[in-house]
């Protein structure tokens, strides 16, 4: 790979995502290289030519899939669920005892782990009362792969090892597979995935009351990471919550959200 293609393709990918790859070319040429081996183009150039060519956008979706990093687990930063169910539930709750609306969104879905933890943890909360409220959550990314990956629901016994037995109990059942376990359908039934980039107007109707944007906001330079905050902050209610991943924060020169403790904010 040349400076020039390398600088043709992060200069692309960060056009149509935003994601920013500068600094990890050893990442691009790493999962690129076999990639074009495999599908027969003869060089980087020939294989740009044909994705800025590609009206249909597969060519495109399928380089994002590729050079998309996706690494989560159940449980992850588990301080930030502890928080939702304990402070932020009861909240929502309180607040909307007659709408019985809850409207939750994960921006940065990955394989599906993240979702789940939050819907196991609002079926548990609402408990005997989850039928007479709207417990769906909204769960997104950018990555067709991932997204594919979650919505089937299939995990290694190791993936949901450090899930409570009660959980595995109830909102999983063995696979046809050896060694695997499946999301029952109950649960499924309670995340809506779709795919969204981020840089695309938000599509939302309603305001929201709790973001999940964990680990994918240090992708983006300060300018653009900014304008995707503000714009989820126009679209949380106000007191609606943010969180982000342990290791983000939130310029908050830039966007007036309120602190509430490390990685996590409010409007």
């Amino acid at each position: 790979m040349t400076n020039d293609e390398f600088i043709r393709i992060i200069n692309y990918v960060e056009n149509k995502t935003g994601i920013h790859l500068a600094e990890k070319r050893s990442l691009v040429t790493g999962r690129l290289d076999n990639f074009l081996v495999r599908n027969g183009y003869s060089s980087y150039t020939d294989y740009m030519d044909q994705v800025e060519q590609d009206v249909s956008g597969k060519l495109t979706e399928e380089l994002v899939n590729t050079l998309t990093t996706n690494h989560t687990y159940f449980m992850r930063e588990k301080e930030h669920f502890e928080l939702f169910k304990n402070i932020v539930l009861p909240e929502i709750k309180e607040a909307k005892g007659k709408e019985k609306d809850l409207r939750i969104w994960c921006g940065a879905s990955s394989t599906g782990e993240e979702p789940y933890t939050l819907a196991m943890i609002i079926k548990d909360f609402f408990s005997l009362e989850s039928s007479a409220w709207d417990t769906k959550l909204l769960a997104t990314d950018i990555s067709t792969d991932v997204l594919r990956y979650a919505m089937k629901g299939e995990y290694t016994e190791e993936q949901i090892e450090p899930l409570p037995d009660s959980w595995k109990r109830r909102y999983f059942h063995k696979s046809t597979e050896p060694g695997k376990f499946m999301v029952v359908d109950e649960l499924k039934s309670q995340v809506l995935y779709r795919q969204f980039n981020l840089l695309s107007p938000m599509p939302f109707k309603k305001p929201l009351q709790v973001v999940f944007l964990r680990n994918v906001l240090i992708y983006f330079e300060k300018d653009v990471k900014n304008d995707i905050l503000r714009r989820i902050y126009e679209c949380l209610e106000p007191g609606g919550y943010l969180f982000v991943g342990t290791t983000e924060s939130v310029d908050r020169a830039a966007v007036p959200y309120r602190y509430v403790q490390p990685s996590v904010y409010r409007k």
